[in-house]
Order: C-alpha cells, then structure tokens, then sequence
C-alpha cells in the first residue's frame, strides 16, 4: 500500500484536533525548580545549602510532571489519530487506501499543514515535533501514569530519549501508507476555544 493509491488532486477534511489543558496547579513551580536543580548538578548555579540528594529529587519532580504533561497531550493525539481511521474506513477511497494509525501520525509530525503549524507558532509550541513524537510514544506504553516513585531515577533522568525512541518503534511495528498535507487538511484547537466556537455556531444556526 503506498501514496500512489491517493487520488491525485483529492482533498479529504480531517476531524479537528483538539488539545485539552493539563491541570496541575504545582507543575509550573516544579519544572522552575527542576530546571535550576538540573543547574546545579552541572555547576551553573549554587546549590543553595540544597543535598545532592535534595538537587536530584527536585530534578526528578519536575521530569515526572513534564512526562504527565506529555502523556495527556498524548491522549488527546491518539484520540485524534482513532477518529481519523473511523473517517477513513466510512470513506470509499480512503478505506481501499487501508490508511494506518502510522499514517496520521506521520501526516500530523512530519506533513503538518501550514495553518496548524501557524497556529502551533503563535502558541508558542516551538518545537511541536518532539512534543508529539513523545506524546504518542509514552501513549505506546501507558493506558495511566503509574506514580511517581514508580519510575526507577533513570528513566525519569532521560525519558525523553526513550520516548523518542517509543515513538519510532510504533511507527516501525506496522507498515503503513504514507500520506501528506497535500490531501489532508485539520484544524487544531484548544478546548475552550473550540467549545466557543461551537457555542457561536449553535446560536447563529
């Protein structure tokens, strides 16, 4: 199965992918305090009277709630890839294409349509690429997130890096059609300003 099934000049209208708020009222001071601690440990900052062990423990904090973060943004991707693949299979063409969970993640990371990637800028969601390539890897292995002192020190150290490579690995785990922005078109929203939007439309109708 390959793009050439893809009519040229075909145009298919995604469902929209909406991002919903992480609530944690402590996560903006814990990943303050992480980044200074990761300063510490690399002499860039004093330590404040602070133990090593005390340094490594605030460090840890703060990479188990940009994990958390990530995971739920995670969930609302996984949900956004499903709804497309139940697009796709309810669509003639799409459904001979046999389109994969791969081919929407790959369309939304490395085929991303301007406008979301426009959008993603004026977030300030620089670096969008890495936040959803490890969003949906920690979703490869997660249905929840176990509790903090679950996570042996080292992952929470670099779970980036296995993240990434989560993320490769689900692509790599089953073929798929690769399928760009020049035939699929979505929208992004957060979800106030989606339910807002809603709101508007059902007053006008």
């Amino acid at each position: 199965m390959t793009e050439q099934m893809i009519p040229a000049g075909r145009t298919w209208q995604l469902p929209p992918l909406i991002l919903h708020p992480f609530s944690d009222p402590s996560g903006p001071d814990k990943l303050v305090e992480s980044s200074r601690a990761h300063l510490m440990m690399q002499g860039l900052l004093p330590s404040g009277g602070l133990s090593a062990e005390e340094i490594e423990e605030r460090l840890l904090d703060g990479r188990f709630c940009e994990l958390r973060m990530l995971f739920y943004v995670g969930r609302d991707l996984v949900r956004w890839v499903e709804q497309c693949l139940e697009m796709a299979e309810r669509d003639e063409t799409l459904s001979r294409v046999q389109l994969k969970f791969g081919s929407f993640a790959q369309l939304l990371i490395d085929s991303t349509p301007p406008e979301v990637k426009e959008k993603l800028t004026k977030w300030g969601v620089v670096d969008y690429r890495a936040i959803f390539m490890r969003a949906l890897g920690l979703n490869s292995i997660f249905s929840e997130i176990p509790g903090r002192h679950l996570f042996h020190p080292m992952f929470l150290r670099h779970y980036y890096r296995y993240a990434d490579q989560l993320y490769q690995i689900r692509q790599q785990a089953e073929p798929f059609p690769r399928i760009d922005n020049a035939n699929f078109h979505f929208q992004i929203f957060a979800s106030g300003e989606y339910s807002r939007m809603l709101e508007r439309e059902w007053e006008e109708s």
